[in-house]
């Protein structure tokens, strides 16, 4: 059984950082997935912000956070991480981590086959 397990959400002021965590247990192991983050902000749909394909093949970003969000990954802990730089209203939402057993990644939620539970980022003054 897989369960991905994130973290690292909050309250933030515009401008500001934060780092998400997406943890994997169980039988998996996230350098042979493809990785995505998604969002998803009340009243609309559930988006694709970035994700990157099996062993960090290529990276794929939404548009709206071009040069401000990062993905990084860590096999040692089977982690991945969401940098999170320039924080805007707009960012705020709850964010999920999913993983698809596939080479490329991409940024359509039904890609991908499981999900984590959220977390919720604000960003506000």
């Amino acid at each position: 059984q897989v369960q991905l397990v994130e973290s690292g959400g909050g309250l933030v002021q515009p401008g500001g950082s934060l780092r998400l965590s997406c943890a994997a247990s169980g039988s998996i192991t996230l350098d042979y997935y493809a990785v995505g983050w998604f969002r998803q902000a009340p009243g609309k749909e559930r988006e694709g912000v970035l994700c990157f394909g099996r062993s960090h093949s290529h990276t794929y970003y939404t548009d709206s956070v071009k040069g401000r969000f990062t993905i990084s990954r860590d096999n040692a802990e089977n982690t991945v991480y969401l940098q999170m730089n320039s924080l805007q209203p707009e960012d705020t939402a709850v964010y999920y981590c999913a993983v698809g057993y596939r080479v490329y990644c991409s940024l359509d939620p039904p890609e991908y086959d499981y999900w984590g539970q959220g977390t919720q980022v604000t960003v506000s003054s």
